[in-house]
């Protein structure tokens, strides 16, 4: 109990944010949640944020059961977030199973988070394709190789043989290699402050259309 205690005293006393917090200006909301994530995506990148387009995305199985993980954002449009994995992944079989995600984004450098709610969908082909391609060959080959989240094989034998067919075929591209995009039903903004503990504002859409509106903390 006393180390348990020990320990609780120590993370209560760590420092939560720094002591600059970018400001939340709520008499300017858009009515586009994704016009905001937008400005708030540019301005963590102008920080220079660690990975600013890292997001927990959450799943779950026909069964309900939850998964999550962290992965990279690959682009936002003007009516989805989109990301890229197997469809043979533990992730892509849920969404198949259930199309109904979460996502989470937070840059703890601005004491700011963005939570979605929404409908995971397969993009294209060619946005598939273009986003494979577009990665290192030798990202290419272990994706090719891999088998998500299973026991691992002979890894170097798999990989060398993803790089051959590579080299035989450099335009190749997994059946299985999908684009996600994440259309939207929720999008929630959190800001840190010093004078206050947080501001939240949550836009919500209904037969198309958005509105939003404060929440408590």
């Amino acid at each position: 109990m006393d180390q348990s205690d020990s320990m609780r005293d120590r993370l209560r006393a760590l420092t939560v944010y720094p002591q600059e917090l970018p400001r939340f200006d709520t008499d300017a909301l858009p009515g586009d949640p994704l016009q905001l994530f937008r400005e708030w995506l540019d301005a963590a990148i102008a920080a220079r944020v660690l990975q600013p387009n890292a997001m927990t995305l959450a799943t779950a199985s026909a069964e309900g059961v939850p998964s999550a993980r962290t992965l990279l954002l690959k682009d936002l449009d003007e009516s989805s977030l989109w990301f890229a994995s197997l469809s043979t992944s533990p992730k892509g079989v849920d969404i198949a199973e259930n199309p109904h995600v979460a996502i989470v984004v937070h840059w703890r450098e601005q004491g700011r988070q963005v939570r979605v709610t929404g409908d995971a969908v397969a993009g294209s082909r060619e946005v598939a394709a273009a986003d494979f391609l577009a990665r290192r060959p030798e990202a290419r080959a272990r994706a090719m190789a891999g088998r998500q989240s299973e026991p691992l094989g002979d890894v170097e034998a798999e990989v060398a043989a993803a790089r051959a067919r590579l080299e035989a075929e450099p335009g190749y591209v997994p059946e299985a290699w999908t684009a996600y995009r994440v259309i939207p039903h929720t999008v929630e903004f959190w800001q840190a402050e010093r004078e206050r503990d947080q501001v939240r504002v949550r836009y919500s859409r209904a037969a198309g259309e958005w509105t939003h509106g404060f929440i408590w903390p």
